[in-house]
């Protein structure tokens, strides 16, 4: 049997793939394997700005002294609502893909972080009031959307035993634009510098990765927007399982990146360099992680590797607990590193359990081949922009949390018992649903690598 080729042409003003199927063994390794890399690479380096931009008040908020009239509260508030506006953008970008074709939506993604960045620029002064401010955080939230765009796009590139690999490497990539951007924090501020220095860098970068995604990324004309696909993601209970899970592990690496530093300021007094040069550290291993998350999901298990995750993200916070009431800011930063290890561990694993769930309840329904492979990419892609939006919502909270701990206890140690809770419940969730028994005649599961029948929840 002959396999399909990848055929580019020119539509609609862009690059289009005209046959795309990267489940069949040869079509993969004659050519869709390169091409399929080639998008990738171009994927994370606009997401990765992405994310920079995204989470670019996280650094801002470090410059505000005295001198801009803000309290910590504000500042909770500020980089809060870029939270929200990141998690909410997340649902349209999805389905923008397909409308507009994954290079295409990708150019102009990335040209939209111009709107934030020059806006940033232009009032970033003493004497501009709170409510610009804000504003101008909720712009950058268009930053966030690019994960959920970027994700839907790469998974339809992949084969399914290459996916949690592949999602992992892309989101870890736009991931890790958390540090560089609080790197370059540390380098402004270092140098002694105005923020202006910082954004004026991101600014021609931006336009870098817009002119190379549209020189070397391709549209797919085969993934559309399938309305009975979503409406089908939405009812199953999965797609809120994973959406609940996912609060727990990429809810926590981007609240946490977005209030690290701001903590550190808040409760233990440490002046912006003193924040800043350990602010990116979290964030850096977190994202660096992640693959190794979505590799170790391939190889034992998404639902093995997520619950003993949450584990260690409870012990993690337990100390950080005992570290904020003893005032040990050498333990609090030491366990607080490890927190975001952890999260962006099981950003990798929880996230590789997506497309093998759906593939799997397509081998349930009898669906073998191809077309198993097609529903699973379906259902999967229309599920991922709602999970990531709802796992960045607990962004938003855990910026929440922190700013009423500080307003009523004055530290973040209530905001942490909190935390510890949630990912006690998230254990259960993971231990009940998925580990507890084999499945039911039907259920959807998914395995390391392919699925078979019979297969039980614990090789979830």
């Amino acid at each position: 049997m002959t396999a399909p080729s990848s055929s580019i042409a020119p539509r609609k003003g862009g690059r289009w793939i005209e046959q795309w199927d990267p489940e069949d063994e040869t079509f993969w390794k004659e050519t869709g394997e390169k091409v399929a890399r080639r998008n990738l690479f171009f994927s994370v380096l606009s997401e990765h700005i992405g994310f920079s931009i995204w989470t670019l008040w996280s650094v801002m908020v470090l410059f505000m002294g005295p001198e801009y009239g803000l309290t910590p509260a504000d500042k909770f508030f500020i980089i809060s609502m870029a939270t929200l506006v990141g998690a909410v953008v997340r649902v349209p970008y999805t389905f923008a893909v397909a409308r507009f074709g994954g290079r295409n939506w990708t150019i102009v993604s990335a040209s939209m972080l111009l709107l934030p960045t020059i806006a940033a620029f232009i009032v970033m002064e003493p004497g501009t009031s709170f409510g610009t401010f804000l504003v101008c955080a909720m712009l950058a939230g268009v930053g966030g959307g690019n994960f959920a765009s970027s994700m839907t796009n790469i998974n339809s590139f992949f084969p399914l035993r290459k996916k949690g690999w592949a999602l992992g490497l892309n989101a870890g990539g736009g991931n890790i634009g958390v540090p560089v951007v609080q790197l370059a924090g540390l380098a402004v501020i270092g140098a002694s510098a105005g923020p202006r220095v910082l954004l004026g860098i991101y600014i021609p970068l931006i336009v870098v990765a817009a002119v190379l995604g549209a020189l070397y990324m391709d549209n797919i004309t085969s993934v559309k927007n399938d309305t009975g696909a979503a409406k089908e993601a939405v009812k199953d209970p999965h797609t809120w399982i994973m959406s609940f899970l996912y609060i727990g592990t990429f809810g926590s690496f981007i609240g946490y990146s977005f209030a690290f530093g701001l903590v550190l300021q808040t409760q233990f007094g440490r002046t912006p360099l003193e924040s800043a040069y350990v602010t990116f550290i979290g964030p850096l291993l977190g994202s660096l992680i992640r693959p190794v998350g979505g590799w170790l999901a391939d190889k034992y298990g998404g639902a093995k590797i997520t619950l003993w995750n949450f584990v260690g993200m409870g012990a993690a916070t337990a100390v950080i607990v005992v570290a904020s009431m003893e005032e040990s800011l050498a333990l609090f930063t030491t366990a607080f590193i490890v927190l975001f290890v952890l999260s962006g561990l099981g950003n990798g694993s929880t996230f590789k359990m997506i497309p093998g769930i759906f593939h799997a309840k397509a081998t349930a329904m009898g669906l073998t081949g191809e077309e198993a492979a097609s529903y699973g990419r379906r259902l999967s892609g229309a599920s991922m922009g709602l999970i990531g939006a709802v796992g960045a919502l607990g962004g938003l909270g855990i910026n929440l949390a922190f700013r009423q701990s500080f307003l009523s206890v004055g530290s973040g140690t209530g905001a942490f018992v909190g935390f510890l809770a949630f990912y006690a419940v998230c254990f259960g969730v993971t231990w009940a649903v998925y580990l507890r028994r084999p499945a039911a005649a039907g259920s959807p599961t998914v395995t390391a690598s392919e699925a078979k029948p019979q297969l039980s929840y614990a090789e979830v």
